[in-house]
């Protein structure tokens, strides 16, 4: 399986969501989650992506310790978290550092341990339960040949400077 790029946006444990200004490179804060809830993995995208919602794809990154907003990771795809909300599909590929072999047995979904899964599940259903008109409905977890399609499509869909 290739290794692919990924930029942290949010770090495991933050209630703060940053995003990255794709024009000037700038990390901002967009909010803080309405919930007390906490990010519980690092999130961020994929270099050189374009999703279905316009933005590049989504990674969730499973370290040890948290990184910091604008750190780049080699990553592998394990798996994928789909889900929809009120803007549409909105799929979350899981991610493994490529080098590290402390990640070296988890090679697909199957083997990330039902517990990270479903506090992944769990985050995402109800993160947004506070803020007006929002909404997350999941739909499952995918394997990794999947979370790969999904970054390959990605890549295939991007045109410099879509966002």
């Amino acid at each position: 399986m290739a290794a692919y790029d990924v930029v942290v946006e949010i770090p495991k444990g933050s209630r703060n969501k940053y995003e990255v200004d794709h024009e000037t490179g700038r990390v901002y804060l967009d909010r803080v989650l309405f919930t007390s809830f906490v990010y519980p993995t690092d999130y961020g995208f994929f270099e050189k992506t374009l999703a279905d919602d316009g933005d590049p794809v989504d990674a969730l990154l499973l370290l040890e310790f948290p990184t910091f907003p604008g750190v780049g990771v080699k990553v592998r795809p394990v798996g994928v978290f789909k889900m929809s909300d009120e803007a549409g599909i909105d799929e979350k590929v899981l991610v493994v550092p490529a080098k590290d072999p402390r990640w070296a047995h988890i090679q697909d979904i199957a083997d990330v341990p039902e517990q990270t899964k479903a506090e992944i599940a769990h985050f995402f259903e109800h993160y947004k339960d506070l803020e007006p008109n929002k909404w997350v409905k999941a739909e499952g977890w995918g394997d990794a040949a999947e979370a790969e399609r999904i970054v390959q499509a990605g890549q295939a869909a991007y045109v410099p400077g879509s966002h």
